[in-house]
């Protein structure tokens, strides 16, 4: 499955992705901006173990953002569940070379259309931390509003910030 941007593409996973995954992930800037989840330093075995789960998603959740022929970054959904089950968490990332160049928001806007066209979600969200404004920029750019902060609902490597929660719904 392919959503073709302009300049880009978000595609699904291939073998042969974990190298330039693990190249292109492996950022401390990166690590900074997402959840504990994502490893830093981000190895060759993290990036195996990723592309193994991604290879068979069905639905397709979470695409490679592609731009030079590599997975030059990483857009997804992640469901909720219960009575948010028509709620789902969009979360990216966009290896440094790549940032500022307009690609990020034009991906927003492929997976949020994605999202609402070809799946059952009426509501899309993104938590930020406070100091990450170029990701809020992202999702204004794209369509999102702010719904609101969180004071002091983060810990990233040690230091308490805000969460800054955008969101966008169905039309």
């Amino acid at each position: 499955m392919e959503l073709k941007g302009n300049g880009f593409t978000l595609r699904t996973w291939k073998e042969g992705d974990e190298i330039s995954l693990q190249k292109n992930a492996d950022n401390i800037k990166i690590f900074n901006c997402l959840t504990d989840a994502f490893p830093s330093p981000y190895t060759m075995d993290h990036a195996i173990s990723w592309v193994d789960m991604m290879i068979n998603q069905n639905p397709v959740l979470i695409f490679v953002i592609d731009v030079t022929g590599e997975v030059d970054g990483v857009i997804g959904l992640d469901p909720k569940n219960d009575v948010y089950r028509k709620t789902a968490l969009i979360g990216y990332w966009l290896k440094e070379e790549l940032w500022g160049s307009g690609i990020m928001p034009a991906a927003v806007k492929l997976v949020t259309e994605y999202a609402f066209q070809q799946l059952d979600f009426i509501r899309l969200q993104a938590g930020i931390f406070s100091k990450n404004p170029r990701s809020m920029r992202v999702l204004e750019k794209a369509g999102y509003q702010l719904e609101g902060i969180c004071r002091k609902a983060i810990i990233k490597n040690g230091e308490v910030m805000d969460e800054h929660i955008y969101a966008i719904l169905k039309p």
